[in-house]
């Protein structure tokens, strides 16, 4: 079965446009799965046939910035639950859990935060963390971070620079950013993880240059408080987000759990992961 490619285009505050599609079974459990940093709805796709057989209903967002949605340059982390909700809304769900790979975690996190009548259970997935709770800052992220908060055009330029060269080299290019085996990943995986990557930048590089100037500053959402059970998966060999942050922020949390996942790095706990995050999800919303 082909994973669908309609994509569905609602209106929100401010006249912003945002994108989403859907995934799995038209019909099952909803769950918002919110991307990585970059990143884009074709991200989803991944798990098309797994949601499709747990009998999850996956709604893909394009975050503010990304694909097919309006920028929002100056919307915060805890701004998540005005368009989430909003996807929620256009898609007729009361509640859904929620999935948040990478930098998608924050936004996952937030929004139970601030609209905790509308999430069932998060799951995060080799999940950024906010900066008190990093043992350590991979060298990327820290220069790309502070090229987000000094000179946000010039990596913006940056961007769109690699999106061109995804366009035209090997789909390794792309994967190391994420894995150091990119011969480990399925070829169709390869393939999506590259049209995500693109796909994020098509429009605007503007989604990309506010996350990464935002999760390295304090948050400001109460995720200390949020009631709904949280699930930590996160691979021990992950170098995009250290194990001992995650497991240090996981600590904050009241209704955390963390699964570690033995040899696995960044994409390749996505890959793991997150098959059985949304098994967790199906019995949740059984």
């Amino acid at each position: 079965m082909t994973a669908p490619t309609h994509t569905t285009t609602l209106g929100t505050a401010h006249d912003r446009q945002l994108a989403y599609a859907a995934y799995g079974d038209p019909d099952g459990v909803p769950v918002l799965f919110l991307h990585g940093t970059p990143g884009s709805r074709r991200l989803g796709e991944l798990f098309h046939a797994d949601a499709r057989d747990l009998g999850v209903r996956l709604l893909a967002p394009d975050r503010p910035g990304y694909g097919r949605s309006d920028p929002w340059p100056d919307r915060a982390v805890g701004d998540a639950g005005s368009y989430l909700t909003a996807v929620l809304d256009d898609a007729g769900v009361e509640s859904a859990g929620v999935v948040g790979f990478s930098g998608g975690a924050a936004h996952a996190l937030a929004v139970a935060a601030t609209s905790p009548e509308r999430v069932d259970a998060v799951d995060v997935i080799a999940g950024v963390t906010p900066p008190s709770a990093r043992a350590e800052t991979p060298t990327p992220q820290r220069v790309l971070s502070w090229l987000a908060a000094t000179t946000p055009t010039l990596l913006a330029g940056l961007f769109r620079g690699q999106a061109w060269l995804a366009g035209r080299l090997d789909p390794s290019f792309v994967l190391a950013q994420y894995t150091d085996e990119p011969e480990s990943i399925p070829t169709n995986a390869r393939q999506l993880v590259t049209a995500d990557f693109r796909e994020a930048f098509a429009a605007s590089r503007s989604g990309a240059v506010t996350e990464f100037r935002n999760t390295a500053e304090a948050w400001n959402v109460a995720v200390d408080e949020i009631d709904a059970p949280v699930r930590f998966r996160h691979g021990e060999a992950d170098a995009n987000v250290p194990i001992a942050s995650a497991r240090r922020f996981s600590e904050r949390l009241p209704t955390a759990e963390f699964h570690r996942l033995a040899g696995a790095d960044h994409l390749q706990t996505l890959l793991r992961a997150g098959p059985d995050a949304l098994a967790a999800q199906a019995g949740d919303g059984a």
